[in-house]
């Protein structure tokens, strides 16, 4: 698994191709919008039936970051869920392998807008995390304080000459934005100007996919 190194707040990072973000210093791993259960939320609510394999997919990618890194701290950075009632309807073998991912390390829920409140699956339920001069919570807050890492828009990056668009992190010398790591999550593109707003003109987007692939922003 490749990935691009850069530099948040003094603090060694890793951008990685699958869409998780790597602390080497804190072994620390991050994950952003996971939306859990979503196609059994949207059954539930009468939407679209979606087949039901995005909570699958999903953990199948963190289980293999988890196996692969060995973090000591793992930080789900909001959006676990796709909604509470998701949460608590979670299949009894959902349940034991999150169990068994969390095991014998600290794991860190951070609020979201569709997860708010405390979810009874193990690990500490907070609204941010500060470690090692970062801070991390579900939605940037304008301004930022330096060393800010949020998720919340699923920001997708396109390629002018190949027209390729994937997931994407997105980060300048103040903050940044991880992509969904979640299947089924879609994303919004990083022109569009709630994103674009955010971020200085000397700002970097960094492609996931087959490589991690860092480009200017602009």
């Amino acid at each position: 698994m490749n990935a691009h190194a850069f530099t948040l707040a003094g603090c060694a990072l890793e951008a990685r191709s699958s869409g998780a973000l790597w602390i080497p210093s804190e072994r620390l791993l991050c994950v952003s919008d996971l939306h859990l259960g979503k196609s059994e939320r949207m059954a539930r609510r009468g939407g679209a039936l979606l087949p039901p394999y995005e909570t699958e997919e999903t953990l199948a990618r963190l289980e293999a970051e988890i196996s692969a890194l060995l973090p000591r701290v793992v930080v789900c950075l909001g959006d676990s869920f796709d909604d509470p009632g998701a949460a608590f309807a979670m299949p009894e073998e959902v349940r034991l392998r999150l169990q068994a991912m969390q095991a014998g390390r600290r794991w860190v829920w951070i609020e979201g807008n569709h997860d708010p409140g405390p979810m009874e699956l193990g690990g500490a339920h907070l609204a941010e995390l500060s470690v090692g001069g970062l801070v991390f919570r579900h939605i940037a807050a304008a301004p930022s304080a330096t060393g800010e890492v949020s998720g919340h828009y699923h920001p997708k990056h396109r390629l002018p000459r190949s027209g390729t668009s994937r997931p994407a992190f997105l980060y300048d010398e103040t903050r940044l934005i991880l992509p969904a790591f979640g299947a089924y999550t879609g994303g919004l593109r990083s022109d569009t100007p709630v994103l674009r707003d955010l971020f200085a003109p000397r700002a970097f987007a960094v492609l996931t996919g087959p490589r991690a692939l860092a480009v200017p922003l602009g």
